[in-house]
């Protein structure tokens, strides 16, 4: 049902990517964990990358997702790693299964609502008229119409591929995710502590985990810890990437 690019071998370490994101976006970091003794499963989350299309999505079904993989490919004790919206799914999994992880990896998120953000992302997407464009470059000249920053860009560009020979198409569910921005926000209240050893990452230019959110974090999370990677934003791991495979790394052989 999901799909996902599986490398090395030994513990297993599973990687939620984000909002609109896709497996491939963690194969740089996924490729050196799986040469330091990780069997790494990157995923590509419900409505996203090459997994079902679905008029269902919720934190809920989501992680209910991520515990049938885990049964299909006899997966136990994992460490669980989610960045973003891939970090809301990873802590209801371990609210919904806290035996199935071992240790909780949860980048630039907060178990806390979040209000809807990304309209002018989703309505850049949606300008795109693949009746006319031809090229990937065409695509980059469209949405830049709507969408400035190169970056950002180029991130969503990595799910365009080819439907056929004459049209283009995304990887993602645009239909459903674009309206699904409260649900990407939303926050279940967490009303039994976790008791699941776990590190939360957060960007120092990024304002999505906040000093005031610790509070937050430790009255959920028992067993928390804070890292602060500098000169990153939300998108940390593909910003500092040295620094997050550091800290991760040793958080995950503590």
């Amino acid at each position: 049902m999901l799909h996902s690019i599986i490398i090395g071998e030994g513990k297993p370490l599973v990687i939620l990517h984000g909002f609109l994101g896709m497996a491939d976006n963690w194969k740089t970091l996924g490729k050196q964990w799986s040469e330091n003794r990780y069997e790494v499963h990157l995923i590509d989350q419900r409505n996203h990358g090459r997994s079902l299309h679905s008029d269902e999505f919720n934190y809920e079904i989501l992680a209910q997702d991520i515990k049938e993989y885990c049964d299909e490919h006899q997966l136990k004790s994992i460490y669980l790693l989610g960045h973003s919206m891939g970090g809301k799914v990873a802590m209801k999994t371990a609210v919904d299964f806290p035996n199935l992880i071992e240790k909780l990896i949860i980048a630039d998120i907060a178990p806390k609502e979040y209000a809807p953000h990304h309209s002018d992302i989703i309505n850049g997407l949606k300008s795109l008229d693949f009746n006319t464009i031809k090229s990937r470059k065409e695509a980059d000249k469209q949405l830049a119409l709507r969408i400035p920053d190169f970056g950002t860009r180029q991130f969503l560009l990595k799910s365009l591929y080819r439907v056929d020979k004459n049209r283009y198409g995304w990887r993602f569910n645009l239909d459903v995710l674009g309206n699904s921005q409260n649900t990407i926000g939303f926050q279940d209240a967490i009303t039994e502590q976790i008791q699941i050893p776990t590190l939360f990452v957060r960007g120092g230019n990024s304002g999505y985990i906040t000093n005031n959110d610790i509070v937050i974090i430790e009255h959920a999370f028992a067993k928390a810890d804070l890292k602060t990677i500098p000169n990153a934003g939300h998108w940390l791991h593909a910003e500092q990437p040295e620094l997050f495979y550091e800290t991760v790394t040793k958080f995950l052989e503590e």
